[in-house]
């Protein structure tokens, strides 16, 4: 079943095997409908001046842990969100759903793009000493603008730990320091309130025992 211009991009996803493929293996040389919408939206993002940095899935794939995913999560002044509704909307963006404020859909795409304000609170939303950051504390990783890398972690941490329908950010987590290779060392650079919670996670990956690895489960 082929794709319908009048679904979003995440129900295409859903509707059509075809399509959901070809776009998985489009992912992973950054050519998807995914990333088409974020490099459009990075170039009118540069070209108003307004400042931004890629967090979530998309962040984790330009410090090199490859993950699909079906939406854009991007950081923002309240003043950038605001200068962004103001000269976008309905010139390539839509609102997301019926009043939605920084939640939006790429009109070529209808890939969703969820906008996080500096200074909010991940997960529940409740304050916490883990905030959403300053885009002008970015790295630029392949020309993008990303979050760095313990930001992400300390981000997903916190919000896997106050919702409960946000336990994929600890598999995250947990695939990252799986993947990257991250240090125990890391954890120091955490927050203190997500900090015993890294450490967990990595010991999960560093002290399991493959089944299929019989040297290393002979010396265990």
């Amino acid at each position: 079943m082929a794709e319908s211009k009048d679904l979003t991009y995440e129900a295409n996803i859903r509707r059509s095997p075809e399509f959901a493929l070809r776009e998985l293996s489009a992912h992973f040389d950054q050519s998807n409908g995914v990333y088409r919408a974020l490099h459009r939206l990075i170039e009118r993002l540069d070209e108003a001046k307004i400042l931004y940095a890629l967090v979530g899935a998309l962040a984790l794939n330009q410090h090199g842990y490859e993950r699909a995913t079906t939406d854009i999560d991007i950081v923002m002044t309240r003043e950038g969100l605001e200068k962004f509704r103001e000269r976008f909307l309905g010139l390539g963006y839509r609102p997301a759903f019926e009043g939605a404020y920084k939640t939006f859909r790429d009109t070529e795409e209808q890939v969703k793009i969820d906008v996080l304000i500096t200074g909010g609170f991940p997960g529940d939303g409740k304050p916490k000493p883990v905030t959403f950051p300053d885009p002008k504390d970015a790295i630029v990783l392949n020309d993008i603008r990303v979050v760095t890398l313990e930001k992400i972690i300390e981000l997903k941490l916190a919000s896997g730990l106050t919702a409960p329908h946000r336990l994929k950010d600890l598999a995250d987590t947990q695939e990252a320091i799986r993947a990257l290779t991250l240090p125990l060392e890391l954890g120091s650079k955490l927050d203190a309130s997500v900090r015993a919670e890294y450490e967990r996670l990595w010991h999960t990956v560093h002290d399991a025992i493959d089944p299929y690895d019989e040297e290393r489960a002979q010396k265990k």
